[in-house]
């Protein structure tokens, strides 16, 4: 489905999208890849969706990409005698492992790996941050903290602990578990939660046995201090600003941002940026002027995808979601000055025979009447390269694998096509030219540049660049073998 826009869309799905006509009219919409969340929902219903969102590529005849979000390690406080408590600032809390209910002096935290880390001065914060405390001692087993924000704590609020690395793996048990589930399913990316280094990557990477694409969501102060490493060790990358604005001032969340995108941008690796972007529409139909101007500036950031959680998935109107994402990102795009801030911030490091071409295509794509340009790919490795250098044209990505072409749906620009394996130079140019007719219109007389690696079937090869006519006439005249 040939979208009027470069960005892509990720749509969470859940109770508000749960069928076959909601998540059909979803990617009409716009969604190009769908989210399973694995935080809600048992394996039998995330069964029904993957089933479903296959069985509407296949009626719709286009590549769609289904992203598996693992939960990660939940830290929670235990319960209280009463429900809940009112902690005051300047008063002193214990959190230790006793299983006891808890009281407004003191509250189970069962995980001792929080103890062994803390240090005194080290922040705790309770339930999203509305209760911060700070660590005044603390031993193997329980630690006593200053009530610096108060507030009422109840049972089982989430805490988070943004001054220590924890050493927590990234995969919990139910993750392993989640993991193996949708990896046999056959999803194509996995997004994993709790990332602190690269190591955490790495472990999913061993699991996933390459049977899915690794995306580490970057939600702690440990991730953004260790980035480069996780960058260069993950497939992709999602900015959860969620959690970044808990555990770190608020005001820091922008700038980090931009750096990250940035940073993914100059690696060609897919960035998404995720949470609370349409969150009004989550009950109203229409979402606020700075939701709006949220959603522009990851645009025109240059970010591969943006995405929706709960606004498609729990909320009253999905599919209005997706329409105005879809609408904002049409309208960001056609502004010149997208264009202007695009080109001025594009800075990757070009050490390859790969980069040389791929840069060559742009350029060539930039100073011609070039209609597309068209990436014949195994790994799907040629079309990132193009993304990253975020061509005025489009990218026609043409693979003879549905695993590629389903994984490229999250990259910037890219047009996937299921196209026949080829043996030569000159089956890949005429098997582009077939795709951009079908695909975007093009005519006879327009012009494609095609790249490719030679010998065909080699991942990381791309050596070659054509200008070629869609015409296959004139291709099967002037083209050598």
């Amino acid at each position: 489905m040939r979208r009027h826009r470069n960005v892509k869309i990720v749509a969470t799905l859940g109770p508000a999208s749960n069928d076959y006509d909601t998540i059909r009219a979803l990617h009409e919409a716009g969604a190009d890849v769908f989210r399973l969340n694995m935080s809600h929902g048992d394996h039998s219903e995330i069964r029904v969706r993957h089933e479903i969102i296959r069985q509407i590529e296949a009626d719709m005849g286009s590549p769609i990409g289904i992203l598996a979000d693992l939960q990660g390690p939940k830290l929670r406080v235990g319960v209280f005698e009463n429900g809940e408590e009112e902690l005051e600032e300047g008063d002193t809390f214990r959190l230790d492992l006793d299983d006891a209910p808890g009281s407004k002096r003191r509250v189970q935290l069962p995980h001792p790996e929080i103890f062994q880390a803390l240090e005194p001065e080290a922040r705790l914060l309770v339930n999203d941050g509305k209760i911060q405390l700070k660590v005044k001692y603390c031993a193997e087993d329980h630690a006593i903290c200053d009530v610096i924000v108060g507030g009422t704590i109840s049972n089982r609020k989430g805490v988070n602990v943004p001054d220590v690395e924890l050493p927590l793996a990234a995969l919990s048990e139910k993750d392993r578990k989640d993991l193996e589930f949708v990896c046999d399913l056959g999803v194509d990316w996995l997004a994993l939660s709790f990332v602190q280094r690269p190591a955490d990557v790495e472990e999913a990477r061993g699991l996933a046995k390459g049977r899915a694409a690794i995306l580490s969501k970057i939600e702690k102060p440990t991730a953004i201090k260790n980035f480069d490493a996780i960058l260069a060790a993950s497939d992709g990358v999602m900015v959860a600003r969620g959690d970044l604005g808990v555990e770190l001032p608020v005001q820091n969340v922008p700038p980090i941002q931009k750096q990250l995108v940035r940073k993914c941008r100059s690696a060609a690796k897919p960035v998404i940026v995720a949470t609370q972007m349409l969150e009004s529409m989550i009950e109203s139909p229409m979402p606020t002027r700075a939701e709006v101007s949220d959603v522009a500036t990851a645009i025109y950031e240059g970010a591969d995808a943006i995405m929706l959680s709960a606004e498609s998935a729990a909320g009253s109107y999905p599919i209005e979601a997706v329409t105005t994402m879809d609408n904002v990102a049409q309208e960001v795009e056609s502004d010149p000055t997208y264009t202007e801030i695009i080109e001025a911030s594009r800075a990757a490091k070009r050490t390859s025979v790969a980069d040389g071409i791929v840069a060559a295509a742009r350029e060539i794509a930039e100073t011609s009447d070039i209609t597309a340009i068209c990436c014949f790919t195994a790994s799907g490795n040629t079309a990132i390269l193009v993304a990253r250098e975020r061509p005025r044209v489009p990218i026609l990505a043409l693979t003879p694998s549905e695993r590629t072409a389903r994984r490229l749906c999250l990259s910037w620009g890219t047009i996937c096509v299921i196209a026949d394996d080829a043996k030569r130079f000159k089956g890949a140019v005429v098997a582009a030219a077939k795709a951009a007719r079908e695909e975007m219109g093009a005519t006879g007389d327009d012009l494609i540049v095609v790249t490719a690696g030679v010998p065909f079937g080699v991942s990381g090869t791309t050596n070659i660049l054509r200008v070629a006519p869609c015409d296959e006439r004139l291709i099967f005249s002037t083209e050598p073998e």
